[in-house]
């Protein structure tokens, strides 16, 4: 698959530490073209991971967070003959990605009560230890892949 959106193509790397990966999860982070209001969300989440993780650099946290939510099979529905199947199909590396980034976010903004930022820092933090709600997301999807291995040669 070869498509090519706009963004992947004409995306800069974020002004603070230079990561294509930062600027697209900022730009997904972004609601309504607040772009100077999700840069401080992320930024202030850096910092919350900074005043944790005082020996790591923040964005190796965000880095691996990332890497670790990536799911590397998904379930996909497919008609046939009258039933649905969910068949398990491989994840593209930038499908990959930016399931990984939708989750995360769907889990901060899942929770309330707290400003964004701190909601972030901790999605993060907890995905980079391979725990929280986005790593249990990925779990289930690969437990869901798993157990419909039966339909894969549907896969088309």
């Amino acid at each position: 698959m070869g498509r090519r959106t706009a963004s992947a193509t004409t995306l800069t790397p974020d002004p603070v530490y230079g990561s294509k990966l930062a600027s697209k999860f900022i730009n997904c982070l972004m609601w309504q073209g607040k772009k100077a209001t999700s840069q401080r969300i992320f930024y202030g989440a850096m910092a919350q991971i900074k005043k944790r993780f005082p020996d790591l650099s923040p964005i190796d946290v965000f880095t691996q967070a990332v890497e670790n939510v990536k799911p590397p099979i998904e379930v996909r529905s497919k008609r046939v003959g009258g039933a649905t199947y969910q068949v398990p199909m491989q994840v593209n590396r930038t499908r990959q990605q930016s399931l990984s980034i939708r989750w995360i976010l769907a889990a901060c903004r899942g929770k309330g009560g707290r400003p964004m930022f701190l909601r972030l820092a901790d999605e993060l933090m907890a995905a980079y230890r391979k725990e929280g709600e986005a790593m249990t997301k990925r779990e289930n999807t690969i437990k869901m892949a798993d157990s419909n291995k039966a339909f894969a040669h549907f896969a088309w």
